[in-house]
């Protein structure tokens, strides 16, 4: 059984037991975490699709860890004017590990 949620902008499959690196949660590690916006639910061979999400589907899952991604580096420059900008970016993840699916 698995389901695709959608948190952060992005969906993600979900399955009982796996690992999801997801866009930042606020919660704290050990926190559990219910994600509502549930796209669809796969049992096998039938499958429910929302329009566009399920009424009453959750994911619960627990927060492991919080992380950043690796550096960016970027770089922007005005041509013949000699104005240059170096700058680096890190993205906040939260690790989610995947405890049950209901719906």
């Amino acid at each position: 059984m698995y389901a695709i949620i959608k948190t952060g902008g992005k969906q993600y499959r979900a399955e009982a037991g796996n690992t999801l690196m997801v866009e930042k949660i606020e919660a704290e590690p050990g926190a559990q975490v219910e994600l509502n916006e549930v796209l669809m639910i796969s049992d096998g061979d039938n499958a429910r699709v929302g329009t566009p999400t399920l009424e009453g589907a959750k994911v619960i899952a627990e927060v492991t860890k919080q992380s950043k991604g690796k550096k960016i580096v970027g770089f922007t420059y005005k041509a013949k004017k000699n104005q240059r900008r170096r700058f680096g970016h890190r993205q906040p993840y939260t690790w989610l590990k995947v405890t049950e699916i209901q719906g």
